[in-house]
């Protein structure tokens, strides 16, 4: 077991460049998804987020918060209202995500969290970056898949794009070939680790994930 350094890097986005990867913690047992947490840190994932629907969702990200080393960020996902950022902040979140361009953008804006903001369409996109959003989570990405990240990008070859959905290793790796500048990964990675499964089998499959994506930050180094 290892915790990694500190992304060197200031900016919410250039740490997504630099570390490609966003793990995605939604489970039905507190304790669990606490580990899996701290298993995912253990591991060199630098930014782990834990979805509102969790049980107990603040309780972990006000622990994991308290316990991962300094090489990893806790963030909110599934955050919808004003209020939600507030209690999400108050409990020691670091960045923000929404699965729609809500009022929860802005609020994030103003409390001073990075946040990565859903969109699907063109509009959306702009809209989110419009609204201060500092990457744009390609929610469904399952819908249109690589075909349509890239299609994306040839109008907004700027635009820093998150695919989230559906997210397995081999889409991730076409994913970051058609530009993203990281894949934000759920189940694919978590498996029903969250719930109460192996964290040994987690490790493998977070060890597979990071390896992937640090290959993919070197290519375009």
């Amino acid at each position: 077991m290892h915790s990694p350094p500190p992304p060197n890097i200031d900016t919410f986005a250039g740490v997504l460049r630099q570390t490609r990867l966003a793990a995605i913690v939604r489970g039905s047992d507190p304790d669990a998804a606490l580990r899996t947490v701290l298993t995912l840190a253990e591991e060199g994932v630098a930014l782990v987020e834990v979805s509102l629907n969790t049980t107990d969702a603040l309780g972990v990200i006000r622990r994991a918060s308290a316990e991962v080393g300094p090489g990893t960020v806790v963030g909110a996902g599934t955050v919808l209202t004003e209020g939600d950022v507030s209690r999400v902040q108050e409990a020691g979140a670091g960045w923000i995500v929404t699965p729609a361009l809500t009022e929860a953008v802005a609020a994030s804006v103003r409390a001073g969290l990075p946040v990565l903001a859903g969109a699907l369409t063109p509009t959306e996109a702009v809209a989110a970056r419009r609204a201060g959003a500092d990457a744009v989570k390609l929610f469904p990405a399952s819908l249109g898949g690589p075909a349509y990240l890239k299609a994306l990008r040839d109008p907004f070859p700027d635009m820093p794009f998150v695919p989230v959905g559906g997210v397995d290793l081999a889409g991730a790796e076409r994913y970051l070939a058609h530009g993203a500048v990281a894949v934000g990964v759920g189940s694919p990675l978590v498996g029903d680790a969250a719930h109460g499964g192996d964290l040994t089998a987690l490790r493998e499959r977070a060890r597979r994930f990071v390896a992937l994506c640090a290959r993919e930050a070197q290519e375009e180094a």
